[in-house]
């Protein structure tokens, strides 16, 4: 059990890496399964591997042809997410959320799925055994103005802080693409919504999240930007 249960709608930043700094993308194929894993596991529903998600899918929108209204309306219900995503960053060796909890239990059953799933894959693909991240997950509750404030920015465009070696830049996936192009295949709509009535506009958060992570690449290390613990 966890020390500090997680809070239904409350927003929480999740983060892991490698287990011994060990990189958790080695190519395209591994960062692609990645971002499908997260797509595919985040629904209250019942899910099995990611072939069986999208072979549920499929009968999904079979059904929904055929269906009646009543029935339209279950299966929406069934397709209700265990967390809204905010912000997110994957880098080569690590990764960041910003989530909301949707559903009690939501954040600890979404990355149980997302984290053993892929652990899965990659071994299997790499004929490797045991454990591909520290651990489950590491989470800091969002809880004031201040946080908010440097928390979003770090996420949206975490990869910028990190010296990531040229031969990887391609090992890359952040949500600031999303937020730049507003095609929002990840991050929750509704919740885009939310940041950007804070911001005043995609363009406005995109200058305030470069001018904080320009403030955290010259003061890094320093833990007075935070009153968290000193972010990884």
């Amino acid at each position: 059990m966890r020390k500090d249960p997680l809070i239904t709608g409350e927003y929480y930043h999740i983060y892991n890496r490698g287990v011994d700094k060990r990189d958790i993308f080695m190519d395209m194929r591994n960062l692609r399964r990645f971002v499908l894993s997260v797509k595919k596991f985040n629904t209250i529903k019942p899910v099995g591997s990611i072939r069986e998600t999208m072979e549920q899918e499929r009968e999904t929108k079979l059904r929904r042809l055929t269906s009646e209204f009543g029935s339209e309306v279950l299966v929406s219900q069934e397709e209700k997410p265990l967390v809204a995503i905010t912000c997110y960053c994957f880098n080569p060796n690590h990764f960041h959320f910003i989530v909301k909890q949707e559903v009690d239990g939501g954040i600890s059953e979404f990355f149980k799925r997302l984290l053993g799933g892929y652990t899965k894959y990659f071994n299997a693909i790499n004929n490797r055994s045991g454990s591909l991240f520290q651990g489950t997950f590491k989470s800091h509750l969002i809880d004031n103005d201040k946080y908010f404030s440097k928390i979003y920015p770090y996420v949206n465009m975490n990869y910028l802080i990190h010296k990531i070696p040229k031969g990887k830049n391609h090992l890359v996936w952040a949500s600031d693409k999303e937020y730049n192009s507003g095609n929002f295949d990840i991050i929750s709509k509704e919740e885009v919504k939310n940041i950007l009535d804070v911001y005043g506009s995609a363009e406005s958060f995109k200058k305030e999240c470069l001018q904080i992570i320009s403030v955290i690449r010259q003061e890094r290390g320093n833990t007075s930007l935070f009153e968290k613990d000193l972010l990884p």
